[in-house]
């Protein structure tokens, strides 16, 4: 089992920056260093979909379209966190940002929903304009 605990959401205006972290305990030193993560996001009425995801050893990184160049995912095995740093914030960026876990051996940074089984609670942000 593991547990993932989201944090770092709030209110930012329009061009602002937030950084989540999502923390990993539980099984985390059989898990966490040999697994691929992600964040997810949801807004109201809408689909949960795919922002970023970055593989065990953080050599690879993937990203949407729409977040590319403005957020960067990062891993740090010595504490069991995955961080989401977020610039330059669009008010379509408003959602519920979710951390998620692979569910395979993370040698690749996917992006399907099915690919991941473990998820945090969720962190709001909200993004004004």
């Amino acid at each position: 089992q593991v547990q993932l605990v989201e944090s770092g959401g709030g209110l930012v205006q329009a061009g602002g920056s937030l950084r989540l972290s999502c923390v990993a305990s539980g099984r985390t030193l059989n898990v966490f260093n040999v697994h691929s993560f992600g964040w997810f996001r949801q807004a109201p009425g809408k689909e949960r979909e795919f922002v970023a995801s970055i593989n065990w050893n953080g050599a690879s990184t993937s990203y949407a379209d729409s977040v590319k160049d403005r957020f960067t995912i990062s891993k740090d095995n010595t504490k069991a966190t995955v961080y989401l740093q977020m610039n330059n914030l669009k008010p379509e960026d408003t959602a519920i940002y979710y951390c998620t876990k692979s569910r395979q051996y993370g040698t690749t940074a996917y992006r399907a929903i099915e690919d991941f089984d473990y998820w945090g609670q969720g962190t709001q942000v909200t993004v004004s304009s």
